[in-house]
């Protein structure tokens, strides 16, 4: 056991610790996305007023267009060996990556409380208990398990990844015995803003694991191909998430309101009853297992991050790590047990809301990264608020407020709804406002300056003299 714990989290990976394939970033994707969340995702297309031939077509381009920005944040992993959220440090300063990262912080406590509703109501059924009871069991095994760190995340990918895969094939197959699939193919009827509105769902999806993607592709050797980590990132989650989502608007174009009053009972049903029932009811708690450690692995990293960039963290003792991932489970697992029986109506909202805050954040990062610095950073640096990147970097963060304000006409949520929503028939097309607007911005700005980018990547480690969470 003591050979699985990771000992590493926001320090630089050495080349002699790096291992494995890109191929494991299909595996590890694909599981994550087979899941029961993804289904309802998928289903809120149909709920809202959606066909199903162009849901499945709009979540397609938004599981493609979103998955393709995510992948180009995993590609950075290999060459920088660091957590996603440290390298935002050369764009936004030392400590001014603090304000994404907040945001990011608040998202893993969003996606690991809708995960563990879902996940609840199916270890309450295995275990024979409440879906109360059912949620905090499931949260307290994702923390043991994001404790314990990547290797077993990475083997948790692959075994959700065939075990939910089979799964999905079967039900799947009960679903299509069930539906009329003629007719539902031949019921369609285009409307831009029910369009848009999948898009932005599966988009959002996507777009949402930008934050800690690379977290997971940093072990990687540093030889390993961008191309090939893009690609295998890409295929892995699009496949995942548009296989469980066209799933979920089929079943929600099939079963309606039945549907709707039992998400993971319905699902259940469809595929019997007995031993298949409760190895149903395992496989969406495996789904949800898969993606919810990395939310809570996520959210500990995002929280070092924050912490260190103020306090000059150098070490993080195991107990300081059980403790950063023990705030995440219990925020998450409130946030579950008080929104449990709200959870199908605030989703949706939560989705796009989330959305407006890290889309620009993804433009700025990508376009500094692949664009302005071209992969060049100085990474000792990214520890030092007197270094080359400074505590604050007011452009950047210029640049991300003026992001954030360019969605707010063209928001569609419960949250806010914009004066530019009623003349485009309802549609939110704010997702593509903030990628293009501050990704033209930050490329306008950062030109003019860039005096503090390497000739070259500078490797060193991050804290040469006793990195973060290097536990004995």
């Amino acid at each position: 056991m003591a050979d699985l714990v990771e000992l590493r989290s926001i320090d630089v990976v050495p080349d002699d610790e790096r291992h494995g394939t890109a191929f494991s970033q299909f595996t590890l994707w694909l599981g994550a996305n087979l899941q029961i969340t993804a289904v309802v995702t998928g289903a809120l297309a149909v709920i809202f007023g959606g066909d199903v031939v162009w849901s499945v077509l709009g979540l397609l381009l938004g599981n493609l267009l979103g998955g393709a920005v995510m992948a180009l944040h995993s590609a950075q992993g290999p060459r920088l060996g660091l957590p996603q959220m440290i390298q935002s440090r050369a764009q936004f300063g030392v400590r001014g990556a603090v304000v994404p990262l907040l945001l990011v912080i608040v998202m893993y406590v969003g996606f690991f409380a809708s995960g563990s509703v879902l996940a609840g109501q199916a270890v309450g059924e295995l275990t024979h208990t409440n879906d109360s009871t059912g949620i905090v069991v499931f949260a307290v095994v994702t923390a043991v398990v994001a404790t314990v760190g990547y290797r077993v995340i990475h083997t948790l990918g692959r075994v959700a990844s065939v075990v939910c895969a089979l799964a999905f094939v079967y039900l799947g197959i009960r679903l299509l015995d069930r539906a009329d699939l003629s007719a539902l193919l031949h019921d369609a009827h285009f409307s831009l803003p029910m369009f848009l509105l999948a898009m932005s769902l599966s988009a959002s999806w996507q777009l949402a694991f930008g934050p800690y993607v690379a977290d997971y592709s940093r072990y990687l050797p540093r030889t390993t191909s961008a191309k090939a980590t893009f690609w295998w990132t890409l295929s892995g989650s699009a496949l995942g998430s548009q296989w469980s989502m066209t799933f979920g608007v089929l079943v929600a174009a099939t079963a309606g309101e039945e549907f709707l009053s039992s998400q993971v009972g319905y699902v259940v049903a469809l595929g019997g009853t007995g031993l298949v029932a409760s190895f149903l009811y395992f496989v969406i708690a495996l789904g949800k297992l898969t993606v919810n450690v990395l939310n809570t692995y996520g959210g500990f990293m995002s929280m070092v991050t924050s912490v260190s960039g103020f306090r000059g963290q150098r070490a993080l003792s195991r107990r300081g790590r059980a403790v950063y991932i023990a705030l995440i489970m219990v925020a998450g697992t409130a946030v579950a047990l008080l929104g449990k029986d709200s959870f199908l109506s605030s989703f949706k909202d939560f989705l796009l809301f989330l959305l407006t805050f890290f889309t620009p954040w993804s433009a700025i990062n990508l376009v500094d990264y692949y664009l302005i610095s071209r992969e060049r950073y100085d990474i000792p640096a990214l520890s030092d608020p007197h270094g080359r990147y400074g505590a604050w970097r007011w452009d950047a963060l210029g640049v991300y407020a003026a992001g954030l304000l360019a969605q707010l006409p063209f928001l569609a949520t419960g949250f806010c709804t914009g004066p530019f929503v009623a003349p485009l028939g309802g549609a939110d097309v704010s997702w593509i406002v903030g990628l293009v607007v501050p990704a033209l911005l930050y490329w306008l700005v950062a030109r003019r300056n860039t005096a503090h980018i390497p000739e070259r990547t500078t490797s060193a480690p991050i804290a040469d003299q006793g990195a973060v969470s290097r536990e004995g």
